[in-house]
């Protein structure tokens, strides 16, 4: 059915308090979720230099702060990413370092340190396959980390292109190809054609490709991974495509092109996008609101359009700064973080 025909609300489903400062980042764990047989579990990382591991009780459904990582980092905790598997956190800090944590149960161990950039790492990715960690810093450069046994991490690449500070780092959901946004308005395609770890930038996306006219704050893509969505200091998400099975069958590089442009939504700075795996792409922004939007699945006489299906003002007291779906499709939630210090959930579900 048409989601577009549904009456839909975005209902708050319950606050997470505990943070003493500014939530910067959500993260959900991959493989943990009713549908899996476990817990739903969510990671939220703040200003004040923690991190905080969430957990869904399977009685009450209300949600609890499991643990708390301490200790480690010296400064803002920027991003949070679970491995693939769900057993890694990797974790990255204001400190200059990035942080890998194994959940071992009934706590949480630092099983690693990755040091290397000059100053602020602003995001952490993993690959698809768990065997790639890609960070980025305010010092403009991207790394990529190989994931080797024993709890090692090899830096197998620096990557220099972007000339300011890397907001956002972002694997493809189903190739090694590595994207990177950036306060030059630019996003970075990164790409190593044989396979041999040798990542090179392919296409730089910016302004005369269509691109924002300012800082991109966000990547995200749609579950087949041939749509990107991304936003801007500008006050627009940019919808992309890419021919993707282009590259699975081996013929070389596929371009990323601009297909439309989802602007007049919000009126602050757009801080977050998320495309969820039913294909509903969520924004938050500047000016506290979320908006979750959907493909019109007609196109209008400019090509493709998205349309609003819904906008929730007021959602947070103050800055949002991430929107994250939940993995799992059976209850459409979403995870939102915002500089009132608040992490919320929130379900989509159809008004009776």
């Amino acid at each position: 059915m048409d989601l577009m025909e549904k009456n839909l609300e975005l209902l708050e489903v319950q606050k997470l308090e505990g943070h003493t400062d500014r939530v910067w980042n959500v993260s959900w764990n991959p493989v943990s979720s009713h549908a899996h047989g476990t817990l739903p579990i969510l990671a939220s990382c703040s200003g004040d230099n923690t991190v905080r591991i969430w957990e869904q009780s399977s009685l009450s459904r209300s949600w609890t702060c499991k643990t708390v990582l301490e200790e480690t980092h010296t400064r803002t905790v920027r991003s949070c990413a679970w491995s693939p598997s769900g057993k890694l956190l990797a974790t990255a800090s204001f400190d200059g370092t990035t942080a890998i944590w194994e959940d071992l149960g009934d706590e949480f161990d630092c099983i690693s340190t990755l040091e290397g950039h000059e100053n602020e790492v602003k995001s952490v990715s993993w690959n698809a396959a768990g065997s790639y960690l890609a960070t980025c810093s305010r010092d403009k450069s991207v790394w990529i980390w190989e994931v080797l046994g024993g709890n090692e991490f090899d830096c197998a690449a620096v990557l220099n292109g972007h000339t300011q500070d890397v907001k956002m780092v972002q694997w493809h959901p189903t190739m090694d190809v590595l994207f990177s946004c950036s306060y030059d308005n630019t996003i970075k395609v990164w790409w190593s054609e044989d396979d041999d770890g040798d990542f090179q930038c392919v296409q730089t996306l910016d302004e005369s490709s269509n691109g924002h006219s300012s800082t991109v704050w966000a990547i995200s893509f749609n579950a087949t991974g041939d749509k990107m969505v991304t936003c801007s200091d500008d006050l627009t998400l940019k919808i992309w495509m890419a021919d993707i099975s282009m590259m699975h069958s081996g013929e070389g590089y596929a371009p990323w092109t601009h297909l439309c442009t989802l602007s007049g939504y919000h009126d602050r700075t757009i801080f977050s996008t998320h495309w969820s795996s039913d294909d509903i792409i969520a924004s938050g922004a500047g000016d506290d609101a979320i908006r979750l939007f959907v493909d019109s699945k007609h196109d209008s006489a400019n090509g493709p359009s998205y349309n609003l299906l819904l906008k929730k003002e007021k959602a947070h007291e103050m800055d949002i700064n991430s929107v994250q779906w939940s993995p799992s499709k059976e209850n459409r939630l979403l995870a939102s973080a915002s500089d009132d210090g608040m992490v919320k959930i929130w379900q989509l579900e159809t008004k009776l």
